[in-house]
């Protein structure tokens, strides 16, 4: 069954305390010059052939439901 993937990221403006944290604890376990930002990943599995349409679709349900558009971004990818 083919499978789409839409990543959610945090707007590079926004603030983000789970990444943050997740970064400090990096470095408190000796990996330094990393930094990160923490999102959400979903797979989506589609009946037939992922199509143009299927990916617009797709887009919109990301941005009705699975990003809230104000404060994160995302990317619909064609696994």
């Amino acid at each position: 069954m083919p499978r789409v993937v839409v990543n959610v990221m945090p707007k590079p403006e926004i603030l983000d305390p789970q990444g943050k944290a997740v970064t400090g604890a990096l470095q408190r376990l000796g990996f330094h010059g990393m930094s990160v930002r923490q999102g959400k990943r979903f797979e989506i599995e589609v009946d037939g052939d992922v199509t143009p349409e299927v990916l617009e679709q797709i887009g919109q349900a990301a941005e009705t439901l699975l990003a809230n558009t104000v404060i994160e971004s995302f990317d619909v990818v064609n696994d």
